[in-house]
């Protein structure tokens, strides 16, 4: 028998691995080893699939490949230059994928997105090596005083600091002056220092700390624990005391944000504290810094990462503890593809990894909440703001007493205390959930509404853009001159305000202020966002419009006036969590005022200052709403005190996407412990021209829904053709 490498090898010798494949499928593929190739699980290999060579994981030796299968398997193609998979985190690939219902292959997806791989492009230096050359000029003159110290200085830096060409420097070179050397590489992420600069702390929040070090210094594994501190009370210099503890360890820190453009502030204040910048991962990251920064997490060589969600699955090394900052955050909800929520995967992951996890808000959700209340989570409070800084006091203008003038947004107690705050030299800030100019135009003469042509939704006029924009598919046209229905001109008005319309009214009210829309629509780029935050802090603004965006986390040091254009606008959408949203965006978003000097005020424009959520935030009693908003959970088995799950079927036309819907609801599994809503016809009832039903599946508590939906879907119709259906275990969107 021929026993070359390029024969197969006999079925008796034959050695089969099972390789996990990053696509959207949920079994792993056989693959044989060719022979002289040591692999074991968690490797990452190259295999062929199908027509192509795909990146995969080696998931499991398979110990009783069949041997029919013999002359049909391939080869592993190689085993790439890139760190292992780490069990604890191929078992959190499993674990997410069995929860949510997600094919095993796309959450793996997620932790190998890694960029360009390849060698990193070698940066040269020169360095002073010979005499003089025959031929001295002054670019060479001042380019060899610069390099009399015999040290390797990058090749562009050296010709920028003696103001000369590259030409320069290679015509050195020839004449043996100088030589061309390869830089060492730069670390990704230099070491942060612990005792770089320790924060002076009041006793209440050296309590804290010092519970902080307790939590990481113990060693006893799995821990959760809910730094609940009110806005301004300094959470995040309490838990960089938890971070500097694992950095005296050697371990790593993955600290998670709901926005990772937002956190410039985050950024400095980190650097202040431990000397450098910790490592950024997000959306926005050249490929080959992804590269870069991915090797260098599962290398161990970055011991303190910040990012979006994603960051989650990533390699690490040696992860030592996870930090989720504004915990209750609608953020970290992942709405397409896998649909997990990140904050409960990284309790998963904490879980998996025996480490502990901190989470951190000033208005923690609901679920988090009841977990402190039972114990199961350890509570670390700072009921106060740190320097002894007040808390905003919260006023309620009722808008049915004390309305705008016609056409306008803002009343006149609200006009009124903005034109006080301007005339000290203060900041004020005008909060609207609402982006663009306007959320619907109509025309005058014949009342026609302009709508998206492939989504049940009105179109946002956007002025800044001179667009009308679908903040569902991203459809957008011109704003038209004449109205397309009946043709008439000068007829198009817009309806409700925007952010854009506030600031047009703002200027109109306070001609010789500065102001400044923030919104996610009018972001070009982080550092975009970065630097118009900056002008804020540094008081370059006087009055600020913004939307959910101002609510996450910023310290602007002039503000003391916040007021809430339209308060009720988040408890009108029908959302089981409505009330909570609302509590908590207000809370955050009010909590901006008053942070550094002064007293900071709010006032929320609101139909209903009667409302619960309205009395608790003008009282500033957080426990009366969360009594209120627990019991009520309770009462109707709503999270964290039953379970939910939404399934969405989506067709290009109405009946194929109802009828399907309802073939599904039949074949439901009877179940006591199980409630099957609908199916109903979506709030968004189309989206991007596909029609959409949903049905809500509700169970107590105790109950394994994930296995039930797993069961109920093997058993029910198959989409076909253009039908499709996404489901979402524990939902954060009703739409």
């Amino acid at each position: 028998m021929d026993d070359s490498p390029t024969s197969p090898a006999s079925p008796s010798a034959m050695r089969v691995v099972d390789v996990q494949v990053p696509v959207a499928i949920d079994q792993a593929y056989s693959y044989r080893v060719p022979r002289g190739l040591e692999l074991k699980p968690g490797d990452v290999v190259a295999v062929p699939l199908g027509s192509r060579e795909v990146m995969g994981v080696v998931w499991a030796e398979n110990e009783n490949p069949d041997p029919r299968l013999h002359n049909r398997l391939k080869d592993v193609a190689e085993k790439l230059d890139v760190p292992p998979l780490r069990e604890e985190l191929r078992r959190l690939v499993d674990w997410v994928a069995n929860y949510t219902l997600s094919p095993r292959g796309q959450v793996l997806r997620m932790t190998l997105r890694m960029g360009e791989l390849g060698p990193e492009r070698v940066r040269t230096g020169v360095r002073l090596i010979g005499p003089p050359p025959q031929r001295m000029t002054p670019a060479r003159r001042r380019l060899i005083e610069i390099l009399s110290d015999g040290l390797l200085h990058g090749k562009s830096d050296a010709a920028k600091e003696a103001g000369c060409s590259a030409g320069v420097i290679d015509g050195l070179v020839d004449e043996g002056t100088l030589s061309v050397e390869p830089m060492p590489r730069e670390p990704a992420a230099p070491t942060p220092d612990p005792d770089f600069a320790p924060a002076d702390f009041s006793p209440e929040q050296a309590a804290a700390a010092e519970t902080m070090r307790e939590l990481v210094k113990s060693g006893g594994g799995f821990q959760a624990a809910l730094l609940d501190g009110v806005t301004g009370s300094g959470k995040t210099e309490v838990y960089f005391e938890a971070v500097a503890e694992i950095i005296r360890q050697g371990r790593q820190t993955l600290i998670l944000m709901p926005e990772i453009a937002l956190t410039g502030q985050f950024l400095d204040r980190f650097a202040l504290r431990f000397g450098v910048r910790p490592l950024e991962w997000h959306s926005e990251l050249t490929p080959r810094t992804r590269a870069r920064n991915w090797a260098a997490i599962a290398a161990g060589e970055a011991q303190v990462v910040v990012g979006a969600r994603s960051a989650l699955f990533l390699p690490y090394a040696d992860l030592g503890l996870i930090i989720v900052d504004e915990e209750h955050d609608q953020a970290y909800k992942q709405e397409d593809g896998a649909h997990y929520h990140a904050r409960d995967m990284a309790v998963v992951r904490a879980s998996i990894a025996k480490i502990p996890i901190v989470l951190a808000s000033a208005t923690p959700s609901v679920e988090t909440e009841v977990n402190a209340r039972k114990g199961r989570y350890r509570r670390i409070p700072l009921p106060s703001r740190f320097g002894g800084q007040h808390m905003p006091q919260i006023e309620a203008i009722d808008l049915r007493r004390a309305p705008p003038m016609r056409g306008r947004f803002i009343s006149p107690p609200l006009a009124e205390q903005i034109g006080h705050a301007i005339e000290r030299g203060e900041q004020a800030l005008l909060f609207l959930n609402r982006r663009g100019y306007a959320p619907l135009t109509l025309c005058r003469a014949c009342g026609h509404r302009f709508a998206c042509t492939i989504c049940d939704a009105w179109l946002v006029d956007h002025r800044f853009r001179q667009r009308l924009v679908c903040h569902h598919c991203g459809f957008s046209m011109p704003r038209p001159h004449q109205c397309p229905h009946c043709g008439a001109e000068e007829s198009l008005v817009a309806v409700g305000p925007g952010v854009e319309r506030l600031q047009e009214e703002a200027a109109s009210l306070f001609p010789q202020a500065r102001t400044m829309v923030l919104s996610s629509d009018l972001i070009t780029s982080i550092e975009a966002m970065r630097s118009e935050l900056n002008d804020i802090a540094e008081g370059r603004v006087d009055i600020i419009i913004g939307t959910q965006l101002v609510a996450k986390g910023h310290n602007f040091p002039r503000l003391n006036l916040v007021g809430v254009v339209d308060a009720d606008l988040g408890l009108s959408n029908g959302d089981p969590r409505a009330a909570e949203r609302t509590f908590q965006l207000l809370n955050q978003v009010i909590g901006r005022a008053g942070r550094d000097q002064g007293r900071g005020v709010g006032f929320l424009q609101t139909h209903q200052p009667e409302h619960p959520v309205m009395k608790a935030l003008v009282a500033c009693d957080r426990e009366a709403f969360y009594a209120s908003e627990i019991d009520a959970r309770e009462r109707t088995l709503y999270p964290p005190f039953g379970r939910l799950a939404s399934l969405i079927v989506s067709a290009g036309d109405r009946p194929s996407a109802e009828g399907f819907a309802r073939k599904l609801a039949s074949c439901a599994p009877v179940d006591e412990r199980v409630q099957v809503l609908g199916p109903a016809e979506a709030p968004l009832a189309v989206i991007k021209g596909r029609y959409r039903f949903r049905l809500l599946v509700k169970s107590v508590r105790s109950f394994d829904l994930s296995n039930y939906l797993r069961s109920w879907l093997a058993q029910g119709p198959k989409t076909k053709g253009n039908l499709k259906l996404e489901v979402d275990v524990d939902p954060q969107s009703f739409l």
